[in-house]
């Protein structure tokens, strides 16, 4: 589908009209917001995150997170607001690795213009509005860096360390 709706100069021309005309504007909000609030549980931020979230709609989340998880996901990847629910960021997750798109989710997303709600996000993405959505492809950006531990005759060595040592 992302591939189908790729900004072009068709889109671009079709996003004018759409914006241009109120009546033609409702109609397509409306049924945009139909098409993907089943398909993904569109919230219609007007704002879409879902090529860079494997498509599971992050305004989904009861807290609205964008950029990964709360701290309050559940060992069964429950959601600490709705215990029923499976964690948004979990699924999107999941689904990212079935693809082998893991990197997309290391891709930092900008605060959502509270303005937008309600607002087509295809149109706004065919007129270009959401450019810098999110930051450049995870190959782009530094790589994450690792974290060791050493340790020196001056210090005890980690616990982790000392319990091999005795065995």
């Amino acid at each position: 589908m992302h591939r189908i709706l790729e900004q072009n100069r068709l889109w671009y021309s079709v996003a004018v009209l759409i914006e241009g005309t109120p009546l033609l504007n409702r109609l397509f909000s409306f049924g945009e917001r139909l098409v993907k609030e089943r398909l993904f549980g569109c919230r219609m931020c007007g704002q879409c995150a879902l090529p860079a979230t494997a498509y599971a709609c992050p305004m989904t989340c009861p807290k609205q997170l964008r950029n990964g998880p709360c701290g309050g996901v559940g060992t069964d990847g429950s959601c600490e607001v709705y215990p029923g629910l499976r964690c948004v960021w979990l699924m999107a997750y999941e689904r990212a690795a079935a693809d082998d798109r893991i990197g997309d989710m290391r891709r930092l997303q900008r605060p959502i213009d509270q303005r937008k709600w309600g607002q087509s996000s295809w149109v706004n993405y065919w007129l270009g509005r959401d450019d810098d959505l999110w930051t450049a492809d995870y190959h782009d950006l530094e790589p994450v860096p690792v974290l060791a531990v050493t340790c020196d005759a001056a210090h005890k060595p980690p616990v982790h360390e000392r319990a091999l040592v005795r065995a």
